[in-house]
């Protein structure tokens, strides 16, 4: 490898912030929802956005060097996976979670990973998700763009994972039930009940109503590390829980899903978690560094530690595999 060819690697990280930038831009002025209408040059798309006819050109330039669209001859198009991916409305369509959640709420929030590496916020600079979301807004804009970035692995999960003999699961800290309701559906002797924090829960409910599934999912508003969860469940699921609270409580966590589970139900825990040599996967240890300026006693999980800890508090036919490749991974285990 050149020195040269080294310098473009090294560019390449320290831009990537940039790059972010630019695409919660294109998301922002709704760029590749227009470009589903039809290829457009930059005459005919600029007004159509509100966008100056320079400042549009400089946009889609970057997007195009991104490779989130494509030009030919001065006619810009989407790119297959932006077309896949960031058209509003489209079946995979994640945008308002890249938007709304990481671009305005976790964005702002790595201005303060240094301090927070070195323990030096003020405890303000850290508040709990149950502070955030007890104000109705915060709840609202991270909960919503969160149910569209959880659908795709909430569909991945009912694939690799057979509920078909479970008839009641407990989803912990669900948010507004997007694992609960692609369960539910895809397995329909399934009844759900969902802990989640109430303005959370509220937003929860009416998501629920929309998929007409009020008579088999359920919420219980509260702190989910609080809650007194019901028992006897026949599966329990912890999506994105672990890397949100502090690592003094993984192991209080695994305790009482274990005691809240009936013999032979099944945990399942589906978060940011890296190889256990830790040398990626990359996204994935980045989302883990972001949480850190939120949540400075967030742990980095290595699969191999959770493995560990699972055996250790009880279950059995343990194991963890990739779920959204490159980001995400999944845990199940058994209790006897």
């Amino acid at each position: 490898m050149t020195v040269l060819t080294e310098a473009e690697e090294i560019s390449d990280i320290a831009f990537g912030y940039m790059g972010s930038k630019a695409l919660f831009a294109g998301l922002h002025f709704g760029i590749f929802t227009k470009l589903d209408e039809g290829p457009a040059s930059v005459d005919e798309i600029a007004p159509r956005l509100g966008l100056p006819r320079e400042r549009c050109r400089t946009l889609l330039t970057a997007l195009t060097a991104l490779g989130l669209t494509e030009t030919r001859e001065g006619i810009y198009a989407n790119s297959p996976a932006a077309e896949r991916f960031l058209v509003k409305g489209a079946k995979y369509d994640f945008g308002d979670y890249l938007r709304l959640q990481v671009g305005q709420q976790m964005y702002p929030l790595m201005d303060q990973i240094e301090p927070a590496l070195a323990g030096e916020l003020p405890e303000e600079a850290t508040a709990s998700y149950a502070d955030w979301f007890s104000d109705a807004e915060e709840a609202r804009l991270y909960s919503e763009s969160q149910h569209a970035g959880s659908l795709g692995p909430a569909r991945g999960l009912a694939k690799r994972v057979d509920l078909s003999n479970a008839k009641t699961l407990l989803d912990v800290g669900g948010g507004t039930g997007a694992f609960a309701i692609t369960l539910c559906k895809a397995f329909p002797q399934l009844a759900a009940t969902v802990v989640e924090f109430p303005n959370v829960a509220d937003l929860g409910e009416a998501f629920v109503a929309r998929a007409g599934l009020s008579d088999r999912i359920g919420y219980l508003k509260g702190n989910a590390l609080e809650a007194d969860w019901p028992r006897q469940q026949d599966a329990i699921l912890m999506s994105y829980l672990l890397s949100g609270v502090p690592d003094h409580a993984h192991e209080a966590l695994f305790a009482r899903a274990f005691a809240h589970l009936a013999p032979g139900g099944v945990l399942m825990i589906h978060d940011f978690v890296v190889d256990a040599d830790r040398s990626g996967p990359k996204n994935t240890a980045l989302w883990q560094l972001q949480h850190t300026a939120f949540t400075p006693e967030a742990r980095s999980i290595a699969d191999d530690w959770l493995e560990k800890r699972l055996v250790a508090a009880g279950f059995a036919d343990v194991g963890v595999e990739v779920l959204i490749p490159g980001m995400t991974k999944l845990a199940t285990g058994r209790r006897p």
